[in-house]
């Protein structure tokens, strides 16, 4: 069954003011990147998910550890979108932004809709905050607002105010106000309360009177929505039920989904799981995650750099584990020559690179879905390596076991291109149970393999499999099976070194055809009017493509959507499905990757669509996009 809670008894006593009911609505939580939105968001989130809403998310905040407080580059905001029905995207505009102070409503104020509501901590627009976002004069006073309907809330004096009896510094009271705004939107669209409460009680176990005070602060900005008269009405967005198929569900990260699916990999394959990382954004949440899963035989190393962490992660695979390095686009150029090694010595290894914004440190906060050619020529050599891509974040899950069964069955490293977007964005995800979850044991090899003329028996490192090409995965130590590895290249079947030039025309032939050779679905259409027009998407671009295809359709027109996990080998359906249509639009967060690809396999005149701003695409946006190409 679906996880729901129930609204705690004060959302029955906010029954006396007006209760509208809406369809699905889009908050944005705004302010300095020290006033805890994130936190403030997140709580909403898990809040809305218990509920049973149907949610996405979307964090944005600086890359700097501490920009500096008041200003522009210091904010950082929260939006989630969330409904009683199907969605896929975290919204293209705010219907509701908290603006804690007026940096905060700058940054975000161009992104409202007219008749939008703002909620503004009144406490912050004083002369030298305004002064600090370039403000000449205060936008609550000069008519600037007149589009909008604006509640000015005193958010810090009303906090402090509400935790005077707790003995707190005013500037420790003071730093509550974003539960009180928590506690303010909580009311205003009737989200449980318990569970947040539940969360700052553990959260602040060891010092509990920290935890009441934000729990008093939480309760004061119910109470404060509930008696104010500027929020005469408060609004209720139903349960999303037919949204979700039964069973048990949770929100999760794409990166936490990750986390997950890579280990339920690991115990498939009844394999221990050896993660070998350094810390970059935005893929240190996998390393922090897996490294709280011992019990399950993972074992963790955060390594001095990014070529000791594969390294370590390739010792790991040529000892029998699950090897596993994460990284961002930046790790994956320092990875390169591992890469390449594990290539050649063709064992199984997981290389996730959760993408931003470059070149170089580039914008280390922000998404983009650039690396998909370093992904597929990024190393020295012919050294084809299979790329998949999730397109949600619930679906980074699935797309680790897909990862791992190409890795473990083809002997290959496997290149996983997740992004910024579906790393830190949020959305339910069904729990699934262990029996869904596909069989990925391998059997290492246990004696020889092979005949030599002369009768002997031996072992042969580089024999493969007829059918999948892969060669034998022979444990370290394992008597008898003693074999030469490195990074020379390797005589057909011995494994030993060769400069022989035939051996090496074949070798490289034969691992081509191998990746060449991996079995993977065929490519879906979604097509009900066959349509002249096709999108194709890859990765985190799902979301905002499927929910423009669906608005054109509502607006009567034909359009065909397919989007590709597999980027290499692609499904073998791709070139036929492509030749169906009279116009193909690729849609990606770069400057046209895969319609590069595109056109030269398969000689088709895909067109680009293409954003390199460090923001996930706007459905309204793609639909605009998309109507000209049908219209063309």
């Amino acid at each position: 069954m679906l996880v729901q809670t129930s609204p705690s008894a004060d959302a029955e006593a906010s029954a006396a003011k007006e209760v509208r009911r809406l369809e699905r609505v889009v908050i944005r939580f705004a302010g300095d990147s020290g006033d805890g939105m994130q936190l403030t968001g997140d709580r909403f989130t898990s809040e809305t998910a218990s509920f049973g809403n149907d949610l996405s998310t979307l964090p944005n905040f600086p890359a700097e550890i501490r920009a500096p407080a008041g200003t522009l580059p210091g904010v950082s905001s929260f939006q989630l979108h969330f409904a009683d029905h199907d969605i896929l995207t975290p919204g293209d505009a705010p219907d509701v932004l908290v603006a804690m102070n007026p940096a905060a409503l700058k940054a975000n104020i161009a992104d409202l809709p007219r008749g939008a509501e703002i909620i503004v901590n009144t406490d912050e627009f004083t002369e030298r905050a305004l002064a600090k976002a370039g403000y000449t004069a205060s936008p609550l006073a000069d008519n600037s607002l007149d589009g909008y309907s604006v509640h000015p809330v005193p958010l810090g004096t009303l906090t402090v105010e509400a935790l005077k009896e707790h003995g707190l510094s005013r500037k420790d009271a003071d730093r509550s106000k974003n539960m009180f705004a928590l506690g303010l939107l909580s009311w205003l669209y009737h989200r449980p309360t318990h569970g947040t409460e539940a969360f700052l009680r553990r959260k602040f176990a060891k010092k509990p009177a920290i935890a009441e005070a934000n729990i008093a602060a939480f309760r004061a900005g119910w109470n404060f929505g509930e008696t104010t008269e500027d929020f005469a009405v408060s609004y209720e967005v139903a349960p999303a039920a037919k949204a979700f198929t039964p069973g048990t569900y949770r929100s999760v990260s794409g990166n936490l989904a990750l986390s997950y699916g890579l280990v339920a990999a690991s115990r498939q394959a009844d394999l221990p799981l050896f993660l070998g990382s350094y810390p970059i954004t935005p893929a240190s949440d996998i390393l922090h995650e897996l490294s709280k899963h011992k019990n399950f035989g993972v074992r963790t190393f955060q390594a001095e750099d990014e070529i000791a962490g594969i390294g370590a992660a390739l010792g790991a695979a040529f000892g029998g584990s699950l090897g596993v390095t994460t990284t961002s686009g930046p790790g994956i150029a320092l990875k390169s020559e591992t890469i390449g090694l594990a290539v050649s010595l063709e064992l199984p290894l997981l290389v996730i690179d959760i993408q931003r914004g470059g070149p170089s440190t580039g914008l280390p906060t922000k998404t983009e879905q650039a690396d998909l050619l370093q992904a597929m020529f990024g190393r020295n050599g012919e050294a084809p390596v299979p790329v998949i891509a999730p397109a949600t974040p619930s679906d980074c899950f699935d797309a680790a076991l897909e990862a791992a069964r190409i890795a473990l069955t083809y002997r290959t490293p496997v290149l996983l291109l997740s992004d910024g977007y579906l790393a830190n964005g949020s959305e339910p995800w069904r729990i699934p149970d262990t029996d869904e979850l596909p069989d990925l044991r391998v059997q290492f090899a246990s004696g020889p393999n092979h005949t030599l003329d002369d009768g002997t028996e031996v072992f042969w490192p580089y024999k493969r499999d007829e059918h999948t090409l892969a060669r034998p995965w022979a444990i370290p130590g394992t008597p008898g099976l003693e074999h030469r590895i490195g990074g020379i290249e390797k005589q057909d079947g011995s494994g030993n070194i060769s400069y022989d030039p035939a051996n090496h025309d074949f070798m490289v032939r034969t691992r081509q055809a191998k990746i060449d050779g991996i079995d993977v679905p065929d490519l879906d259409v979604d097509d009900p009017h066959r349509s002249r027009t096709l999108v194709l998407g890859w990765g985190s671009t799902y979301g905002p493509i499927t929910a423009a295809v669906r608005r054109l359709r509502a607006a009567g027109e034909s359009i065909a959507q397919a989007h590709l996990r597999h980027l290499n080998p692609f499904p073998r359906n791709l070139g036929e499905i492509l030749s169906r249509y009279d116009r193909v639009v690729v849609p990606e967060m770069n400057l046209g990757q895969l319609a590069t690809l595109i056109r030269a396999r398969y000689l088709v005149d895909a067109r680009s669509h293409n954003q390199v701003n460090g923001m996930p695409f706007k459905a309204e946006q793609l639909a605009t996009v998309l109507k000209e190409a049908i219209d063309d």
